[in-house]
């Protein structure tokens, strides 16, 4: 027969090679696509030391960088030497920078930090200043930094205290409480009734009502815009929101969320922008302590109990960009040896199995902070307490770590 022409060799060969290519394109995608490796990493901000370090809180700065804050000192409240410190992770390093001084008041104990980057790039950080080595004496101070990047401390640009005047509580106060007595088998240990008493006594007086009232978790930016500040009270053992629309401006008190043994609360907005309270236990029953609000923090419903444990140690929540919440927490009911991660994909209606950050036989892993950083990872910052000293642990982290078998 007649030769092939070197156009038609060209054009089988073509075919013959599309094919192939097909073929290959149709076995790669049958193949399993190796899932991206689990992200955990971790670090202490400083090397261990004998000081008591305490109580952090974590930012990302408007340039990918982060600043961490913690008290350091003698001790806690009854040490008049605590102050506040502080230490900045630049963007893409995994090294925390030498620890420096971020604010002190001589002569009086500086509290647990907590602190917010405005959608203005401004820097507030929140604590306690304790006025007569009490915690009930406390008042929260609030430090404003408008370029807080750089190397060491940022630069304040205004400070002031937080005034809080709630509305008189003591009538609803009174009736929760002789409720909650009701459940409680009499007599009361001799402790507990001389604390009751206490209690009741303290709720008409406005000096205790305006005063004590602390920080612990981070603010909470709602879609308004508003600024939820969860403070608490060790005075009445239970919680309260500053409230600001002015980008933190001017502050005011909200109603109390009055359970007896409900504080520290870490605040979620859901998407039909209600709102979620979870607050370390400090009562009776070793589990989670939470509330409700639908008026922007305004007003809360009665404090119930989730039936995660909580052994009366800090915990703290964030939402991330996926719309799951994240929550970390000491998932015992005795110690604070384990640190605990889970996800919720229905806002707070159900939770994963607990992921540990840290579980040890000894030591303390707690007051944990978690914020997610423009890049997607999860940040989370704890005191980091065993035998040979204190320090802060940072751990980055993602969802896919949370929830690997």
């Amino acid at each position: 027969g007649r030769p092939q022409s070197s156009t038609g060799v060209t054009e089988a060969l073509m075919n013959q090679l599309s094919k192939y290519i097909a073929l290959l394109a149709v076995l790669v995608s049958l193949q399993p696509l190796e899932a991206e490796q689990p992200l955990l990493e971790s670090q202490l901000v400083f090397p261990l030391r004998s000081e008591h370090n305490h109580a952090p809180s974590i930012v990302e700065l408007p340039d990918g960088s982060f600043l961490a804050s913690w008290y350091r000192g003698s001790g806690e409240r009854k040490a008049d030497d605590v102050a506040i410190y502080g230490a900045r992770l630049a963007k893409g390093s995994n090294e925390w920078s030498p620890d420096f001084l971020m604010t002190d008041t001589p002569g009086f104990p500086d509290g647990n930090t907590a602190m917010m980057v405005d959608n203005q790039g401004h820097l507030h950080l929140f604590w306690p200043l304790v006025l007569a080595n009490t915690w009930e004496s406390c008042i929260t101070q609030q430090l404003v930094s408008h370029q807080p990047t750089g190397t060491a401390s940022p630069v304040w640009n205004r400070k002031e205290s937080l005034w809080l005047k709630p509305e008189d509580f003591s009538t609803e106060a009174l009736a929760k409480l002789d409720k909650l007595l009701e459940t409680l088998p009499k007599p009361l240990p001799e402790n507990l009734a001389k604390e009751v008493s206490q209690v009741q006594t303290r709720l008409a007086d406005k000096l205790h009502q305006r005063l004590g009232w602390q920080t612990r978790c981070k603010p909470s930016v709602l879609k308004s815009g508003r600024i939820l500040l969860p403070l608490y009270t060790d005075t009445y053992s239970f919680s309260i929101m500053a409230i600001s629309d002015d980008h933190g401006v001017t502050w005011r008190a909200g109603k109390p969320l009055m359970g007896f043994g409900n504080i520290q609360p870490s605040v979620l907005e859901k998407k039909d922008g209600s709102l979620v309270a979870y607050m370390r236990e400090n009562g009776f029953t070793d589990r989670i302590r939470t509330a409700t609000s639908v008026d922007g923090g305004e007003s809360w419903s009665d404090v119930t109990s989730l039936d995660l444990p909580n052994p009366g140690s800090g915990l703290d929540a964030v939402r991330i960009a996926s719309g799951n919440w994240v929550l970390i927490y000491n998932d015992s009911t005795k110690g604070r040896n384990r640190l605990a991660v889970s996800l919720s994909r229905d806002e707070g209606q159900s939770w994963s199995d607990p992921k540990h950050l840290e579980n040890q036989p000894a030591g303390s892993f707690h007051y944990p902070a978690i914020i997610q950083s423009s890049d997607g990872k999860i940040h989370a910052i704890y005191s980091y307490f065993v035998q040979e000293g204190k320090s802060m642990k940072h751990a980055q982290f993602d969802e896919s770590w949370i929830l690997a078998p």
